[in-house]
Formats: C-alpha cells, structure tokens, sequence
C-alpha cells in the first residue's frame, strides 16, 4: 500500500460536539454536508449517533445516503428540495427541508401528503449575508402561508451569518436583530448560531445550534490556529520513501522553485496534489516529523513532494510526514496558499481513510 492516509479521530469529533453542545445549550446540528467537510459522512454520523441532537446535510441526497445507512433522528437538508420527487424523499425519510424561496413554498402547497403526516420545515430569512432566504419582511406571510398549507406542522426559524468569525465588526449584531424583529410573535423554533456563532456570539443562541467546521477541530474564529478546546480529527500524514542529498547551487522539482544554498538532505515523500495537498503550498510551509518542525522545499508535485530533513538527523526513509492535524493546523496551511481550511479538507482524496476511536 502507498504510505499517504487520513487518519480520522472520532474520539475528537465527539469531544468538539460536546464543547459546542455545552457552550451553545439547547440543541446542536452536527453538519456533515460535503462528505462531513471530507471526513467521511457515514462513519462520523455513525459515530456521533448515540450523541447528537441531529444533523444536517446539503442537499437531500446526502440525507437520504445517510437514512440508507441507518442514521435515525432529525436530518436537515440546508438546500431544501429542488423539485417535488426530493420533496416527497423527505416526507418517506423523515427529512428536515429548509424553505427559501417562493418556489419552495409552492412545491408544499402542491404536496399530497397523507393526512397523518407533516412537514418539519426550517424556514429561512436573509438578514444580512444576501444569498437566500425570504426578506425579514416577508417572514410572517410566508409562515402564515407554510401553516395553512395544512402540511407543515413544525416551523423552525433560521438565518445564516456572513462575518461572525470577525469579532471587530457589528455586522453579526444587526443580523441577530433583524431576525429577532422578523420572527417576534411568530411560532416556531429559532436556530441562528454556525460554528463561530456558536463560539462567539452568546445573543445569538436558540433553540439549535449548528457546527460546521468546528465539529472537525478547526477553530472558527482565528482558522490559523488551533482553539484550545477542540482536537484535530483528521491527520494528513504520508510516508518518507527516498531521502538524496543536494549540493548548493542545485535546483528541486518543477520549476527549480527551490535552489539549496547549503548542502541539503530531501526526504520524497508519497503526497501530492492529486490526494488534496495544495500545489500552491510554497517551499518553507510546516511539516512535522520526528517530534519537530521542518519545511515543505521545491514544487508540490502530483505524486510526492519534498520535505528538508537536514536537521533531523534521525528522520528518513520509513518515518511518516504529519501535513495537518494535531500538530500542524491545517488552518496554518491554508493561510500558507491563501484560501479556508474548509476547501482543504473537502479536497483530500486518493490516500486510504483509517477510522479510530
């Protein structure tokens, strides 16, 4: 087998679930959308089962993939229904549809539902971040609408927040207002609160929760680094295959992006850009083996890249290279090539998933 894997700890998917279930109250969505942020969808609901208070997918085909793979409880499809066959889905497996648009509303109207069956239906408002959702204006008519449609029996009230990882600006604060003036009076549950919400913003806290990218271990607020109170669950780390030496003055990989300016030992290391690892990552970004820090050297290949090991004297072939986890954040990665933890964890491929804990 190559040596590149993803090792997925769901001892610490738990731990981040219960951090946001305490810090948030009331109850918490375990988002899984997009494979679980590439994790693994069925086995980190399969992990969380016994533990959450629901959970919450993008679409309703990840929802019905997670009902085949016997997930029970409460189950959101944060995209809603595209069209009456996934409106009828929901209905057989007991899935949450967000409502967000007028076509959606219409969709229910036409509904021939059982008359012992209803619909738990989340509906959303646009307070700020401008994407979807009915405007706060239009809230109580449309609730009004959904409930005498007579197939709704629940309403959930949601928005979605655009800034609230940054703490500096008030734009969070008028968005939990507007949702407060456009559902006060009106029946139903609240949720308002994502991953950072859930970390920061206290006023914003309802009825659920929903974590996203903080259930995996990264902090929503300040991704460079690592929040104290949440672990890693995945661990990028490859294998060191071949180790060469190279002389000043000589050029590594595509590009000659790196030229050594002192003898230099080079570990190749079984990673590459077609298993997620950014091509972009520039020669000196954070790589951990043996106990300690070294550094990413030349051009990201498709395969393998290269790992400068020569002050780790005891480092070589047969060690394995931590990219992100526990010791390397991979928010750290993400701002070395300029983009969110989210798109590199949702990109990792090829190398072989080992589920622990």
């Amino acid at each position: 087998m190559r040596p590149a894997r993803a090792r997925i700890d769901l001892s610490a998917l738990r731990h981040n679930y219960g951090v946001a279930r305490q810090t948030h109250g009331g109850q918490v969505m375990a988002v899984l959308k997009a494979n679980g942020y590439g994790h693994g969808a069925i086995p980190c609901a399969q992990a969380l089962q016994q533990t959450a208070d629901g959970f919450a997918v993008a679409f309703v085909a990840e929802g019905v993939a997670l009902r085949e793979a016997g997930i029970q409880g409460p189950l959101l499809s944060l995209e809603g229904c595209f069209d009456m066959d996934e409106l009828q889905q929901c209905v057989v497996l007991d899935i949450w549809p967000v409502v967000h648009q007028l076509a959606q509303v219409e969709q229910i109207e036409r509904l021939d539902l059982p008359a012992d069956r209803s619909l738990h239906v989340w509906l959303k408002i646009d307070t700020g971040m401008h994407r979807v959702g009915f405007a706060p204006d239009a809230v109580a008519a449309i609730h009004r609408r959904l409930l005498e449609s007579g197939k709704v029996g629940h309403i959930t009230f949601m928005t979605h927040f655009a800034q609230a990882d940054d703490l500096a600006i008030e734009a969070t604060q008028r968005q939990i207002e507007r949702f407060n003036q456009a559902t006060a009076g009106l029946e139903g549950g609240r949720s308002l609160s994502n991953s950072a919400a859930i970390q920061a913003w206290p006023t914003a806290y309802g009825d659920w929760g929903r974590q996203g990218i903080s259930l995996y271990g990264v902090d929503p607020v300040e991704q460079t680094r690592s929040h104290p109170d949440l672990r890693a669950v995945m661990t990028l780390e490859a294998g060191i295959f071949a180790e060469r030496w190279l002389e000043p003055g000589d050029a590594l990989s595509y590009g000659a992006t790196f030229v050594a300016e002192r003898r230099t030992r080079i570990g190749l290391v079984a990673l590459g850009y077609a298993d997620g690892y950014p091509r972009s990552a520039p020669t000196g970004t954070a790589v951990w083996v043996r106990g300690q820090r070294t550094r990413l050297v030349g051009r990201v290949c498709m395969d393998m890249l290269m790992v400068d090991l020569t002050d780790l004297p005891e480092a070589g072939s047969g060690d394995w290279a931590e990219f992100w986890g526990p010791h390397i954040p991979v928010g750290e990665i993400a701002a070395a090539v300029g983009t969110i933890s989210y798109e590199l964890l949702c990109n990792v491929k090829r190398v072989a998933f080992e589920y622990q804990g």
